[in-house]
């Protein structure tokens, strides 16, 4: 993501020369007047400081790693987005009309600058709680997801009819398992555990009695745990 961000420095510091070389390039006087008096400064100093904003903004969406967490703070940057645009079309505008008095150039651009730091503050805010659900969500259905690509692995070894079909049955139950782990099915869950590995050793082995066996009990504990699953919500 961040090899990506590069090529988006380059566009920003185009716009950004773009930017100078219309304020500072147009002529001097305007109407007889000065552009460098009334709120020439400060719309310079707001578009500025607004770029430079909108910059950070990117900078914190694309050094994340993963592309579900550059997608939460989409709205960070859209929200950026605007609040330049917003920034820079009033910036001009004190820039190159003299006769807008000093201070409600910055009453209106400090206006703007807070609504837009307030967006972007809560938009981060939320990008960063939904991420850190998402993450525990990702913690708590590893035990699940994982037994399941282990339950798919030894239905793929099992060497007879007899032992696919006990194979598939196991992995069916794991596979529409309740997903969300917790403390509290931590127990069961540990039984789970130690009856797969029986359980694939069987079907290794090719003992069809024994697999069998283990099968009927895995899946026992399975449904043990989805009622604990259903007592628990």
């Amino acid at each position: 993501m961040k090899k990506k961000f590069v090529p988006y420095l380059i566009c920003w510091t185009i716009f950004l020369a773009l930017f100078h070389v219309i304020v500072f390039v147009t002529p001097n006087e305007i109407a007889g007047m000065s552009k460098f008096g009334g709120g020439f400064w400060i719309g310079y100093g707001f578009t500025l400081a607004a770029f430079l904003g909108q910059l950070l903004c990117v900078w914190l969406a694309f050094k994340e790693g993963e592309k579900r967490k550059l997608f939460y703070k989409l709205p960070l940057v859209y929200i950026s987005y605007i609040t330049l645009i917003l920034t820079a079309a009033v910036g001009i505008v004190f820039m190159t009309v003299p006769q807008i008095p000093a201070w409600i150039a910055a009453i209106v651009c400090a206006v703007i600058t807070a609504f837009g730091a307030v967006a972007v503050i809560t938009a981060k805010a939320a990008a960063e709680t939904v991420s850190a659900i998402d993450e525990k969500i990702k913690t708590r259905t590893a035990f699940i997801k994982e037994l399941t690509a282990r339950a798919e692995s030894v239905m793929t070894q099992a060497q007879t009819p007899e032992l696919k079909t006990e194979a598939k049955k196991v992995y069916e139950a794991i596979r529409y398992s309740d997903p969300i782990s917790g403390a509290e099915l931590s127990e069961i869950e540990g039984k789970i555990s130690e009856a797969f590995v029986a359980f694939a050793k069987n079907v290794s082995s090719c003992d069809t009695a024994e697999t069998k066996s283990s099968s009927a009990n895995l899946i026992l504990l399975l449904n043990e745990r989805a009622t604990k699953c259903k007592l628990l919500k």
